[in-house]
């Protein structure tokens, strides 16, 4: 009986072609994989956030408002009701540098870009108390001297250690009022875009230092924001 087999450059070109295929549709699935592991993980820091919240004002009979916890007073208490792999220091665990900007002097992050990519971050929304989750988010809070701008709280949604590291792509801000996490961008928080406050948007021709804030409003709320990343 005779037996038919492929010869060698048969062979060769169907690996040629499945080469080919694979080149061209490789990037899509590791980038809709990328796309859906951020997604996953800003909902699972909504959650968090929501549950530590929601059991802080139950346990220590508080709303969490800046005028029950004032400047500095805000992160102690948060970190007792999340389970951390490591707390940072007083210095906190990312370092920054002082810059110029418009005659004042702001303390940039370097580990962290706004959304477009094009500039570093500010270090005053991250400097009042940062920590390590065991499942490797990092979280920063903001509870300044400065009452109008009330507590936030940003998270790394995959650690700091890991990019893109920019805000509105793996870094998401919430504002917190009373028992509500909000979204920063959303209609419901002062820290919006085309607020007094400018900045807070989600542009990427913006130049503002706080653009990409006010993108955890979109991420949550659009269909296909993390399609749609720069």
């Amino acid at each position: 009986m005779e037996h038919k087999a492929f010869t060698l450059a048969e062979v060769l070109i169907t690996l040629g072609i499945i080469g080919v295929v694979a080149s061209m549709t490789l990037p899509t699935l590791i980038n809709s994989t990328r796309h859906k592991e951020l997604y996953v993980g800003l909902q699972k820091a909504y959650s968090v956030i929501q549950q530590a919240i929601q059991r802080i004002s139950y346990e220590e009979g508080l709303d969490i408002t800046w005028d029950n916890y004032p400047d500095n007073t805000f992160a102690p208490v948060f970190k007792k009701y999340i389970n951390q792999f490591g707390a940072c220091g007083q210095k906190g665990c990312i370092s920054a540098d002082i810059s110029p900007e418009d005659g004042e002097l702001f303390s940039r992050v370097s580990k962290y870009k706004t959304y477009n990519k094009k500039q570093n971050v500010t270090l005053e929304w991250f400097d009042e108390g940062q920590a390590i989750l065991t499942d490797g988010m990092f979280v920063m809070i903001n509870n300044s001297s400065n009452k109008s701008l009330g507590i936030v709280i940003s998270v790394d949604v995959n650690g700091y250690g890991k990019g893109p590291n920019a805000w509105g792509h793996d870094l998401f801000s919430f504002y917190i009022d009373k028992q509500k996490v909000i979204p920063i961008g959303s209609p419901d928080t002062p820290l919006k875009p085309g607020s007094s406050w400018n900045g807070f948007d989600c542009d990427y021709n913006s130049s503002e230092r706080n653009n990409g804030m006010g993108c955890t409003y979109k991420a949550l709320t659009e269909k296909n924001y993390f399609k749609n990343l720069p």
